[in-house]
């Protein structure tokens, strides 16, 4: 089950506003824009908060154990969504987008009064108070959000993601002593980040040159030397390619090459949609518009194109002239994936891991020890002098 989240402080986007109070303030009617609703899961047999079980793949309830299923909507399907419509509608309401998702929001929490405020993308959360689990409902199908297609719910619990962590650590060479030994200590929090998958099938037309060496030999006496040199071939051809789910970060706050090194993720196992899937853990809706992500996918695409160019060209080097490539059959999927969270301080200065919580992949930033990587040289450069002096002592 996923742990307790009030064990770590509240992330940045979610501030404790109002003190729970006995019996639960009503919000006025004139807070109803400003203070939203939320959603929960109650326990149908003692009424405690359910939340979702990576082992079970179910609803459960910490108190009394019992198990719900989550209820998908009949024939829910992860569907390909036309990309460029998504487009055009985003480019339509592109200066009307301040809406749901990325302003400030007041919930009252329905367990113990307590007022949360949500800040920005953050669209699931535990109150601080009573570490019930709330979502701001309807900021995933809001009309001005592209709505939520899949999800890969959490398969790796908070136990099995330290143990991961550890093994991580103790591959890490150069790891401070002591921070090898005690391992690292922080508490996990469990967060769905937001991506967009791309498909797209191209037809691509290409020139280019091929260069094959050859080798000559010039000059005479001491002065000859064997020197390489190129002929050039034109070539040119064409070629198809489908590109399926191509995947870019929608907006995690994490560095690019550290999330890039989470994948691959199974978006084979992708479910709909289903606000249950977040309960008990954080959520973030994107910060990154669909059409940015779109240029940074097509621009990937169009490097690996371009290698495939100079694959077909061959030779020992290649020059791509042109490359006319025609797009189409363009769809994408706005998914949420889950991955474990820890920040840890070493010598005063935070450090942040990562664990993709389908695959139990860890990635995350260590420091370094100075004195082993000082013992380190030293020993190379011992071994390096003592296989110089015995070769040297053999030809003698």
């Amino acid at each position: 089950m996923a742990p307790p989240l009030d064990a770590p402080p509240p992330p940045e986007d979610v501030v404790a506003t109002d003190a729970p109070a006995s019996p639960p303030p009503r919000p006025d009617d004139d807070d109803h824009d400003r203070r939203a609703a939320g959603r929960t899961f109650p326990c149908p047999k003692c009424g405690a908060d359910l939340t979702f079980d990576p082992r079970q793949q179910e609803l459960a309830c910490p108190y009394c154990g019992n198990m719900q299923p989550i209820a998908l909507e009949e024939g829910a399907d992860v569907v390909e969504q036309d990309l460029e419509a998504a487009l055009q509608a985003c480019a339509a309401r592109r200066r009307e987008e301040q809406g749901l998702a990325t302003g400030t929001q007041e919930i009252t929490c329905t367990s113990c009064g307590g007022t949360v405020q949500f800040v920005g993308t953050l669209t699931a959360s535990a109150c601080p108070y009573c570490a019930t689990p709330i979502e701001r409902a309807g900021v995933h199908d809001s009309p001005d959000r592209l709505r939520v297609d899949g999800v890969i719910a959490f398969q790796v619990e908070d136990a099995a993601a330290r143990q991961s962590l550890r093994g991580w650590t103790k591959s890490r060479w150069f790891l401070p002593s002591e921070l090898a030994r005690d391992g690292i200590q922080g508490a996990f929090v469990g967060v769905y980040l937001p991506f967009f998958t791309f498909d797209a099938f191209t037809a691509n037309r290409f020139s280019g040159m091929r260069g094959e060496h050859y080798y000559v030999t010039v000059g005479s006496g001491k002065s000859r030397t064997t020197v390489q040199r190129t002929r050039w071939y034109p070539v040119a051809g064409e070629f198809r390619r489908f590109f399926d789910d191509r995947l870019e970060s929608a907006g995690s706050g994490l560095p690019e090459k550290q999330m890039d090194a989470l994948e691959p993720w199974p978006l084979k196992g992708l479910k709909p949609f289903a606000p249950a899937f977040l309960s008990g853990f954080l959520a973030r809706t994107y910060d990154l518009p669909l059409e940015k992500c779109f240029r940074t996918a097509r621009g990937h695409m169009e490097a690996e194109l371009e290698a495939d160019v100079r694959v077909r060209i061959g030779g020992d080097e290649q020059r791509v002239l042109s490359l006319d490539t025609h797009w189409s059959a363009l769809t994408y999927k706005h998914v949420l994936l889950p991955v474990w969270m820890a920040t840890y301080q070493w010598k005063t200065k935070p450090y942040r891991v990562v664990v993709n919580a389908a695959t139990g992949e860890v990635q995350g930033e260590r420091p370094w020890s100075a004195l082993k990587i000082t013992g380190f040289v030293l020993l190379m450069a011992a071994i390096a002098a003592t296989i110089f002096f015995v070769a040297q002592a053999a030809s003698g």
